[in-house]
């Protein structure tokens, strides 16, 4: 099946299942937020997965709802810990609304995807909410980890990897994996559907990095976004361990210091580009879409299957937004 398929199916089941009750207040922006668009790349890999190893991919569908709902709580919260005015090019909730109401919607919308795994019963229900739980605290301590690097001029590349792997990466791993358990899925493959996730959502947040500074303007953000405020990103972190010593200072004073927007992007993507930190970060997209390829290989899958997932990787790093 294909990838535009799952996705149409799961918005037909999402728009049947996301209802505004009593109080309207609490759940208005639960529906708005959940209907503001997106890739839906998590429930589509949830149901995939859940097709690939055998299963009825609408038995998934509850999994894949409970995914998405999780993903666009974290949304919620994410924009008021960042002060940000714009989701997707519309007003995030707490602008829409009030802070109070964003914390407590984002809050129902939360407990609501952990109900939606009630609708699975016995091993079953076990394995998928010990991997929701595992997850949610996890993609916490990556959102952490990413508020404390604000505070850090000189981060660590492996802590960064870690905040990448926690705050985005899991979410996607857990997701293949969700549909791999509703499948039955044998311990191995499961395990393994999550490692191939997992080193995919690495490199696809790495692709970010790269696209926010190097993209074009169809990137659905402005260009250099990251640089503004002043992101501990892939490209800052390799530039300051490759900078000669005045290079060095030049870029930790940027990071620090009140500058012009315009000017500071530029300056900082000369850095950059005079040390070939691009190349570098391509390099190492390719790195963990190659681990993921890996992965693959040693699913329990035949040659068609182990196709469909390495076409849907290869389509996830060529994309331009």
């Amino acid at each position: 099946m294909r990838i535009e398929n799952y996705r149409e199916a799961f918005l037909n089941y999402l728009e049947k299942n996301i209802l505004v009750k009593e109080p309207e207040n609490l759940y208005q922006p639960i529906d708005y937020i959940m209907s503001l668009g997106g890739k839906r790349m998590r429930p589509v890999l949830a149901l995939m997965s859940c097709d690939l190893f055998g299963g009825d991919f609408y038995e998934a569908m509850e999994a894949a709802l409970s995914v998405e709902m999780f993903h666009n709580f974290t949304l919620i919260h994410d924009d008021i810990m960042d002060s940000a005015d714009l989701r997707r090019g519309k007003q995030t909730v707490h602008s829409k609304w009030d802070l109070n109401t964003a914390i407590l919607s984002g809050d129902a919308l939360m407990i609501q995807s952990n109900q939606r795994l009630e609708h699975y019963e016995g091993t079953t229900f076990k394995k998928l909410i010990s991997l929701y739980n595992k997850t949610a605290l996890e993609v916490c301590e990556g959102q952490q980890l990413d508020i404390d690097f604000e505070r850090m001029l000189d981060v660590p590349m492996n802590a960064y990897i870690k905040m990448i792997s926690f705050k985005t990466a899991v979410l996607v791993g857990a997701s293949m994996k969700m549909g791999a358990i509703v499948a039955k899925a044998s311990s191995k493959d499961q395990n393994k559907i999550y490692d191939f996730g997992l080193n995919l959502g690495i490199a696809f947040q790495l692709q970010d990095d790269f696209l926010d500074t190097f993209g074009s303007e169809d990137f659905g953000k402005r260009i250099g976004g990251d640089i503004v405020e002043s992101k501990k990103t892939f490209l800052y972190i390799k530039a300051l361990e490759l900078a000669d010593s005045e290079d060095k200072i030049k870029l930790l004073d940027l990071y620090s210091g009140a500058h012009n927007e315009d000017e500071k992007i530029s300056e900082v993507k000369a850095i950059f580009i005079k040390y070939g930190i691009p190349e570098l970060l391509q390099d190492e997209i390719q790195r963990f879409t190659l681990k993921a390829f890996n992965d693959i290989e040693s699913l329990s899958l035949d040659k068609l299957k182990k196709a469909v997932l390495k076409d849907f990787g290869m389509s996830l790093m060529k994309r331009k937004t």
